[in-house]
């Protein structure tokens, strides 16, 4: 017999930092899902990953209290602002784009650092080949205020 799908979530969680304390915990103890199973599986699949890199997670959860999770690629930003080099500023000491983007340049990547990325981001993209997948990431990069020079 079938498990009957209850409903589904998403939240983004740091790379193998998975705990009990909020926001995962009283999202997941609201809808009934076990905290610290869903805590030692997450971590366990993000091993590989790089620690504290932020993993968009989809979980579907079912009436018996199990669930599923789907584990997506970090997003584009996060790529980008790592391969810029750009320094931590701003709320909560993280980097930030541009204020005025396609007015002004806060950072450059090289066009190998943009096809690593379009690489690393291709399971999650729509795109057909590696070329479709840096047009994307190319577009996400002009409107943080990234330029690639090259």
């Amino acid at each position: 017999m079938a498990k009957k799908l209850v409903g589904s979530m998403k939240l983004q969680i740091p790379a193998g930092k998975a705990n009990p304390s909020p926001p995962v915990g009283p999202a997941l103890g609201q809808r009934g899902i076990n905290i610290m199973e869903f805590c030692k599986a997450f971590n366990a699949k993000t091993q590989e990953m790089e620690q504290g890199a932020p993993c968009p997670t989809i979980i579907t959860y079912y009436q018996d209290k199990s669930f599923t999770m789907e584990i997506k690629t970090p997003p584009a930003s996060y790529y980008l602002k790592k391969a810029a080099g750009m320094k931590n500023v701003g709320k909560r000491n993280r980097p930030r784009g541009a204020e005025k983007p396609g007015r002004e340049t806060v950072a450059s990547i090289t066009p190998k650092q943009l096809r690593e990325i379009a690489e690393a981001k291709m399971v999650d993209l729509t795109a057909n080949d590696v070329e479709a997948a840096m047009k994307i990431i190319l577009g996400s990069a002009k409107s943080m205020g990234i330029e690639v020079k090259g």
